[in-house]
Order: C-alpha cells, then sequence, then structure tokens
C-alpha cells in the first residue's frame, strides 16, 4: 500500500465502483455467483479491475465479497472459499501493478448474529480464513463492507485482526429511521465510529443503500466522530426497477457534482456503489483532485 491508512487524513482519494453490476455487464447471469468468476472466467474480472485503473481509481477492491464459507455455500462452494478469496486478490493485484492499492473486499455472511442460529465463533472463523486468503493473494488492506449489523462488522474487524497484519475499514449502511441516519439494526454513524476503533480497526465508512446526496449527512456524522480516516461509496442513486431491469438513474456528471461536498463533509476516500461504472469514477477523480 502506498501509506498507512492515517496518512490519508486530509487528503481526498479516488476508489473504484460497482463489481457486481460490472460483471453482469460482461455477461454474467442475474443470480450466478460473481466470485466463481475468481476462478472460472479471471479474464472477465480483471477487466473489470482494469476499468477502474484506467478510470484513475488509486485504491481498487477485489471480486470477493462473498468470498467466505457461508455465502458461497448456497452456490455449493462452500470448500473452495479460500481458494476464490486468493485468486480474486491476486487478480486485482496483478491488474493494479503500481498504478493503485488493492483492498481485500468482505461482506456479510447473511446469517443473523442475534436469532443464534449460528455461532458467533464459526462466522469470525469463516471471515479470518477469508482475510488470510486475500492477505496470500496480495491485498494492501481489507474493507468489510454492506454490513447492516454492528456486531457483524465488528466480528469481521476482529477476525482480519487477528489473522493479518492488514489494516481494515469498518463499513455500515445507513438509510433507517426517521432520519435515515441508522442501520436497520438501529445503530448509527457514532455507535460505528466508537466501536470500531476499539476492535482495532484503521478506518470507518458507509456504502450502498442511497445515493450520494444522502451520503454527504453520512460523512459528517462519521467525521465527526471519529479522528479515522473516512470512507464513502454511494449508489448512482436510489434504484427503480423499469422494464424487468433494476436501473441506477445518476449518471457520472450528476453523481460526481456531489464529489467535492463528500471530501467536504470529511470523507477521504471517495469512490461508488451499486450502479456506477468507471465513468463515474473517472468524474469524481476530475471533481475532486
Amino acid at each position: 500500500m502506498k501509506a498507512p491508512l492515517q496518512d490519508y487524513i486530509g487528503q481526498a482519494v479516488v476508489t473504484d465502483g460497482a463489481w457486481g453490476t460490472e460483471l453482469q455487464a460482461h455477461g454474467l447471469a442475474s443470480g450466478a455467483c460473481p466470485d466463481a468468476w475468481n476462478l472460472d472466467n479471471p479474464p472477465a474480472v480483471a477487466a473489470v479491475a482494469a476499468g477502474y485503473v484506467q478510470a484513475g481509481s488509486e485504491i481498487i477492491l477485489t471480486n470477493t465479497f462473498g468470498s467466505n464459507v457461508f455465502s458461497l455455500a448456497s452456490h455449493g462452494l462452500g470448500d473452495r472459499a479460500g481458494e476464490i478469496a486468493e485468486a480474486g486478490a491476486a487478480i486485482s493485484r496483478r491488474t493494479a501493478g503500481d498504478a493503485a492499492a488493492v483492498f481485500g473486499s468482505i461482506g456479510p455472511t447473511g446469517k443473523m448474529l442475534m436469532t443464534g442460529e449460528t455461532p458467533p465463533e464459526a462466522v469470525h472463523d469463516a471471515f479470518a480464513a477469508q482475510a488470510g486468503a486475500l492477505a496470500r493473494g496480495g491485498a494492501d488492506a481489507i474493507v468489510c463492507e454492506t454490513f447492516a449489523d454492528l456486531d457483524e462488522v465488528l466480528l469481521a474487524v476482529r477476525a482480519v485482526r487477528a489473522a493479518t497484519d492488514l489494516p481494515v475499514i469498518a463499513c455500515l449502511t445507513f438509510g433507517a429511521g426517521p432520519d435515515a441516519m441508522r442501520t436497520v439494526m438501529g445503530q448509527s454513524p457514532r455507535d460505528l465510529a466508537s466501536a470500531a476503533a476499539q476492535a482495532g480497526a484503521a478506518g470507518v465508512g458507509s456504502n450502498c443503500g442511497a445515493g450520494p446526496e444522502h451520503f454527504v449527512k453520512v460523512a459528517a456524522a462519521l467525521r465527526a466522530a471519529t479522528d479515522l480516516p473516512v470512507w464513502i461509496k454511494p449508489n448512482a442513486g436510489l434504484p427503480a426497477l423499469r422494464d424487468g431491469q433494476t436501473i441506477f438513474p445518476m449518471g457520472p456528471e450528476e453523481f460526481a457534482g456531489f464529489a467535492p461536498a463528500l471530501v467536504q463533509a470529511g470523507a477521504n476516500f471517495v469512490g461508488g456503489c451499486c450502479g456506477t461504472t468507471p465513468a463515474h469514477i473517472r468524474a469524481v477523480r476530475a471533481a475532486i483532485k
């Protein structure tokens, strides 16, 4: 990695955009397992990574959002989780070269911890195995993203810290409550900032769920609650169903128009989530660099 996460305070770093929708543009069938393409179609995965590097991303992620044993088990691939995660990190690492840092993506398991259906120790072990594989594949850091439950993202942070020496960023999705500033579990940006720091996170953030106008408030709330670097990746607006397809309405220029406000609100890392493309990222770079 080019610098420790703390060194990014005071900077505006451009990350990447969506992976799932980009893989679909390269032919991934709806409902298919994106992570499996790390083994079955690595050129397509590399093409997505290259698109973001060429667009000016200083950090790209890995195609490993669901590369844990629980998520992959639903596709009959649970026993290949480590192989898939390591391959995903290696693809991004090769593609990025010296042009960008690579942050390994870890998403939630899909298990509800509060119901007790799955022991927390098993979830911890799944995240630890995924983090170790991402480190072996060449990741510079880890981003735990799109989590809805603070308890689960804290488990992920502790697992990464136990399995690797890589810095880790903890992200929740906020959009519930009267002010749309809570997770579906009722937790706030301040809750995340405090608990993640205690768990050893090197950064905090939010992604998915809403468009960039909402994330200006989220970034400001996180910045007010912490001195850690803040990671922000909004969707390209709120999704809508049109002719049987999910459409994200915000084009690159409109999306990037919010990037300076995100930086001013306290975001150190700015990119995009669902519906964003290399064109969105190129426009973000132009807006804040």
